[in-house]
């Protein structure tokens, strides 16, 4: 019988037992998920707003997951698709806590959706983050607010104030002051235009509204505004349209000649895959940020671009997927931070929280805890040109300025 290495045995020994112990370890983080929600838009004309999110959140999950999950528990996405219907968004909503079981919504929804949602989060109480809702009124009005939600994504009012600001400056020196709008006709599109509308009064008092167009969402066919626009004879034309119906709008107003014959304000045009949809960009367009790799101008954003494209068969990230991006960080932090899914508790940790982000010109973003809003994200306005890197002469805002005007405007609004 042969010698027994002792101390070879007992190597042995505690790696089986430690190889024994991690598989229950696993077994359980698999057997017990943690589900978020995610109602989204992924069909119909608008779908690139949740494709895009998607592709955002989802390479943050699998981070997240690889580096063992969040409170050793392996996250567990449930999409649905609320084919931007708000009543469907407010029942996928309620099926994804109720019945699936989910323990955080993720609201990867429009505006018209994310309303729904805010209701559904006021009665079930758990953890929200809408990623994509940009109408100011969702967190700057307090009898809207909800204790357990949040927006993670740039808002109507700071695009106001940046784009008033930029564009009067653009229309003194080319004395614009005969304006028209072109907006979807829903809560977004007409709160975003009359608001960057008083920015730019305030700015440039001396502005006057012409014409007012307001197509319906995923409208196909856009000649009669756009007809309605040249017969008005503007010398500048504001639009909130975006994504599918932005870049529709842009190939059939190419057509009519549109924008050779007036100043164009669009803030949603510096998204890559509508600026690349487009199949002749016009030059001079002005337009704010949305996602640009080159704004800010800093490895960190340079890196996450090009890593979303690689996880993405090379399709270009939204506005939505660095907002949606941003949301999963903040989840993934206020949860370490409460060390817990429970909505009041993961809230309380969530607000007021700063947390390192690629999309700062500062290099971070906040939470603010006054109204649970997304503040010191990057945003400027700049000049469209027809080829790589699309918008050029990029403006940065001053959040100072954001600051002092937006209280303002919440005090005009009866706010505060």
């Amino acid at each position: 019988m042969p010698d027994i290495d002792a101390a070879g045995l007992g190597r042995r020994t505690v790696l089986a037992a430690s190889a024994a112990l991690a598989v229950p370890r696993i077994a359980r983080a698999a057997a017990n998920p943690l589900k978020i929600g995610i109602p989204t838009i992924l069909s119909g004309p608008i779908a690139l707003l949740g494709t895009s999110s998607r592709g955002a959140i989802q390479p943050e999950i699998d981070r997240i997951n690889a580096a063992g999950g969040l409170l050793g528990r392996q996250i567990q996405p449930i999409y649905r698709d609320s084919k931007g219907q708000p009543q469907e968004a407010a029942r996928v909503a309620r099926e994804l806590v109720n019945t699936d079981g989910c323990e955080i919504l993720l609201d990867a929804e429009a505006s018209s959706g994310a309303y729904a949602v805010q209701e559904v989060v006021r009665d079930l109480g758990v953890l929200c983050l809408h990623s994509n809702s940009e109408t100011s009124s969702l967190t700057a009005d307090p009898k809207l607010r909800v204790a357990t939600a949040f927006r993670c994504a740039r808002q109507g009012v700071h695009d106001a104030i940046v784009g008033g600001a930029h564009s009067a400056k653009v229309a003194a020196a080319k004395k614009l002051s005969k304006w028209a709008t072109c907006s979807p006709d829903y809560a977004f599109g007409r709160d975003t235009t009359a608001q960057f509308l008083d920015f730019l009064k305030h700015f440039k008092p001396d502005i006057e509204v012409i014409s007012q167009g307001w197509p319906k969402l995923g409208a196909p066919d856009f000649t009669e505004v756009i007809t309605k626009i040249l017969q008005a004879k503007p010398q500048a034309l504001y639009s909130a349209l975006y994504a599918g119906d932005l870049s529709a709008f842009v190939n059939q107003g190419n057509v009519y000649a549109l924008f050779g014959a007036m100043q164009v304000f669009v803030p949603a045009m510096g998204d890559l895959p509508v600026l690349t949809a487009v199949k002749s960009l016009p030059v001079g367009i002005q337009s704010a940020n949305r996602y640009l790799p080159t704004f800010p101008k800093t490895a960190e954003n340079a890196a996450w671009g090009a890593a979303y494209r690689k996880a993405n068969n090379n399709a270009y990230p939204t506005n939505w997927s660095w907002q949606n991006s941003t949301a999963v960080r903040f989840i993934e932090a206020a949860v370490k931070k409460a060390g817990s899914t429970d909505g009041k508790k993961a809230a309380a940790a969530l607000e007021g929280m700063t947390i390192d982000s690629p999309f700062s010109v500062t290099g971070k973003v906040t939470m603010r805890a006054e109204d649970h809003t997304l503040v010191d994200y990057a945003i400027g306005w700049g000049t469209t040109v027809p080829k790589d890197p699309f918008v050029v002469d990029m403006e940065p805002g001053d959040w100072g300025q954001i600051s002092e005007l937006e209280k303002e405007w919440k005090k005009k609004s009866g706010y505060i």
